[in-house]
């Protein structure tokens, strides 16, 4: 029983359970009403079509970084560093806008090469971590982390630096980009059907890739024992490498629409956390691709609905990350117990 998808799914709905009741009884220390509290939460993000499609703009960014994630994850890599890449991948896509804003060349196009400029530049980004850790020994928790810095810093370098406004070097960002160089919304909603296209279709990639090719087959050897697959003739390093590149590649992705779809400039907070949100969403879903959109969408829906906690309660929209935090952390604890018993039986 506790082998079968059955089994797991009964300890899964056991931690999502012991998350709320742990939720809950924070919310009643504080006076407030558990009940209250996840009712504006739902409201918040499934009320109106408007807030939905707020969701979906928070959906979009988050699930690239997951899907790029699971790579790293099935060859044993914590790409701490994705954080970075989404930066770099915005600043990317600014640049070849910024190269294109006097020039005759069609908006749509020049669109496309922004998004590709932001897939290389998060690639480039993701790489320098592989090659810390490959050449240099540096585990990849620690290169990410300090890339991340980096990263940041670049940003504030570049907002009141060289693309600082005409005038004023501001904390709201660069200079917004002409609107042709966005990409098209729905009627009076903020999302664009093409940058969700773009996040689904990668994750149809990923689960692919990992599932269905032998070089995905190679990665998750090389994660599983990299000795064994060295063994066995997998150049492991290279794989190792391979697999940042393809997660720097969708962070740059998702960095890149944050510019064309969301913001249409560089701001300090591009990232938006989301690729610390992505590493919380690619352990939930126990590296398996296919809960990565239900999932992802889930960890979106919190977001964006708790912003009314502060409005209607008083409450700290932090409470939406507490949640997730703990859901995570029932979740590998459940897990745990699961393989427990099943070595017993």
């Amino acid at each position: 029983m506790l082998k079968t998808k059955a089994g797991r799914f009964i300890f899964q709905l056991a931690a999502f359970l012991l998350a709320m009741g742990f939720v809950s009884l924070i919310l009643l220390a504080t006076g407030a009403s558990p009940l209250e509290a996840y009712k504006n939460m739902l409201a918040g993000s499934v009320g109106s079509m408007r807030k939905f499609a707020e969701v979906l703009v928070s959906f979009v960014p988050l699930l690239l970084v997951t899907a790029g994630l699971l790579i790293t994850f099935s060859a044993g890599l914590w790409n701490i560093g994705v954080e970075g890449q989404i930066v770099l991948g915005a600043i990317g896509s600014v640049w070849v806008l910024r190269q294109f804003v006097d020039s005759a060349m069609p908006p749509a196009m020049v669109i496309l090469l922004s998004i590709l400029s932001g897939m290389v530049f998060g690639a480039v980004w993701a790489s320098l971590a592989g090659m810390l850790k490959t050449f240099g020994g540096v585990n990849e928790i620690f290169g990410g982390l300090g890339l991340n810095f980096v990263s940041t810093a670049l940003t504030l370098y570049l907002i009141f630096g060289p693309w600082k406004r005409e005038g004023v070097a501001s904390m709201s960002g660069t200079e917004p980009l002409p609107d042709v160089f966005s990409l098209p919304q729905i009627s009076d909603l903020r999302i664009s059907p093409y940058a969700l296209a773009m996040a689904l279709v990668a994750v149809a990639i990923v689960y692919f890739i990992l599932q269905g090719t032998y070089f995905g087959l190679k990665i998750k050897a090389v994660g599983r024992n990299i000795r064994a697959a060295y063994l066995l003739g997998i150049p492991t390093w290279q794989y190792s490498l391979y697999s940042f590149l393809i997660c720097g590649a969708l962070a740059g992705v998702a960095g890149a629409l944050q510019v064309t779809a969301v913001y249409h400039r560089l701001i300090p907070s591009i990232s938006s956390g989301y690729g610390y949100l992505g590493l919380m969403v690619a352990m939930l879903v126990n590296y398996q691709a296919v809960w990565a959109a239900p999932v992802a969408l889930f960890f979106a829906a919190l977001n964006i609905g708790s912003i009314q906690l502060p409005i209607l309660m008083k409450l700290d929209s932090s409470l939406s990350g507490v949640l997730q935090g703990v859901l995570v952390l029932f979740v590998l604890l459940t897990e745990g117990v699961r393989q427990r018993f099943v070595k017993k039986a």
